[in-house]
């Protein structure tokens, strides 16, 4: 019932807003959610802003695939048996406000996801870039510079989380499934950067859990965050961006860096027993190190752009360990990916990816996963994508009880995305 009724009100309520969404910048600092925001990555800071009152930007996501994957192994435990069909339709809803000048408010709304068929909400966050509503302006000639957002949010960790897909919103991944450690999550803290020249830094904190409790004080300590980087046009051709970020938790009850998307991975029952269902495993094809207990991870981004030609590329390595070892593990994952961009106004993609992890899992086992992606798309409107995937992973190092031994999937995949 409720997933219905939001449904109503989504309805109802977009035909008043959605011509504001195709016009100019109606809020201030803010990153579109269509193809205008293809190629950003932290939402942009404005050289001046004006406001002449609250204003509120309804959008959302809808997104379907087409799967025809196979997949095998060579264990003693047997693969669920899959054909090709289509996927659950996912669906999200975003709510953006302007609350004053330069001080907005986003939250995201899953109305169905492959983990959570029910409609919960993502996340939020509060963000400040101006403090006119202290003194007209205060601060300002440090403000001009100066972001800060709190909220239970997306953590900033890394470049590759803005270019995955969440959940519904697939438009800033130009291919179908994200990296195999998939470096993302949502817990409650604050972030403030420090933009000037192309130069950016960004420092965080945040109370290390997902899911927010007050039970079991003390078992979860404060995780640390931080990037620096660059990000400028060379020349009006050529775009440079750079980046080095860290992610720090000396103590946890349980981490989730690489398993905190509760949406779920796009690959459906890849590598997944007999009796598996879409949301209980809802992980498929991901690879999690798990690092439950203590975590540290680090992660270099280049990101160059010619004209039509892309490279975005991962350089990332991950340490720590799950309560009761006594050392920490490693676990290292490389990834690049060269897209071509063509046509009217760059409607056209084509591309490819290769993305490695490697390392010791909690058995002594060192195992490594190897996915090769090629792609492309057609952005039919700035609104509606479409997508087409071919991917091949294969899993190497897993004793012959691990349902992953000597495992391997592939074929062809089809994404419809809407973004507004």
């Amino acid at each position: 019932m409720r997933n219905n009724f939001l449904y109503i009100v989504l309805f109802l309520v977009l035909p008043a807003v959605s011509l504001t969404a195709q016009g100019k910048r109606d809020l201030n600092n803010y990153k579109f959610t269509d193809k205008r925001g293809i190629s950003l990555f932290e939402a942009p800071k404005e050289s001046s802003t004006s406001f002449d009152g609250v204003k509120v930007r309804i959008g959302g996501a809808s997104t379907l695939q087409f799967q025809a994957l196979d997949h095998e192994n060579s264990g003693s435990v047997e693969l669920i048996e899959i054909g090709d069909n289509f996927n659950l339709a996912t669906a999200n809803l975003d709510l953006d406000v302007q609350l004053y000048d330069g001080v907005r408010m986003h939250l995201r709304t899953y109305l169905s996801s492959r983990h959570h068929t029910e409609t919960y909400v993502k996340g939020g966050y509060f963000q400040i870039d101006k403090l006119d509503f202290i003194r007209e302006g205060f601060l300002q000639d440090l403000m001009q510079y100066v972001t800060v957002r709190i909220g239970h949010m997306e953590n900033n960790y890394g470049d590759a989380h803005f270019r995955r897909s969440d959940n519904a919103q697939a438009f800033y991944n130009p291919f179908v499934g994200n990296l195999i450690m998939d470096g993302f999550t949502t817990e409650v803290g604050g972030e403030v950067y420090y933009r000037k020249n192309g130069f950016i830094s960004m420092i965080g904190l945040t109370n290390g859990k997902l899911n927010q409790a007050v039970t079991s004080p003390g078992a979860t300590k404060a995780s640390f965050l931080a990037k620096l980087g660059y990000d400028d046009y060379i020349n009006p051709d050529f775009r440079l961006r750079l980046t080095a970020s860290i992610y720090t938790t000396g103590e946890s009850a349980r981490t989730y860096l690489y398993s905190g998307d509760r949406a779920g991975s796009r690959y459906y029952y890849i590598m997944e027993p007999t009796g598996a269902s879409a949301s209980s495993n809802f992980r498929s094809g991901r690879w999690d190190p798990g690092f439950t207990n203590e975590l540290t991870s680090f992660m270099l981004n280049p990101f160059v752009k010619y004209k039509g030609l892309e490279f975005f590329g991962v350089v990332e390595q991950s340490k720590g360990k799950a309560d009761g070892e006594t050392s920490n593990r490693k676990f290292n994952q490389y990834s690049g990916e060269l897209l071509y961009r063509f046509g009217s106004d760059e409607n056209f993609y084509v591309g490819t990816r290769y993305n490695t992890v490697s390392g010791e899992t909690n058995t002594g086992d060192d195992v490594d996963i190897k996915r090769l992606q090629l792609g492309g798309g057609w952005f039919m409107t700035n609104n509606i994508l479409a997508k087409l995937e071919y991917v091949n992973q294969t899993y190497d190092g897993f004793p012959s009880d691990n349902i992953l031994h000597e495992g391997k999937f592939n074929g062809l995949i089809l994404e419809a995305v809407i973004s507004f």
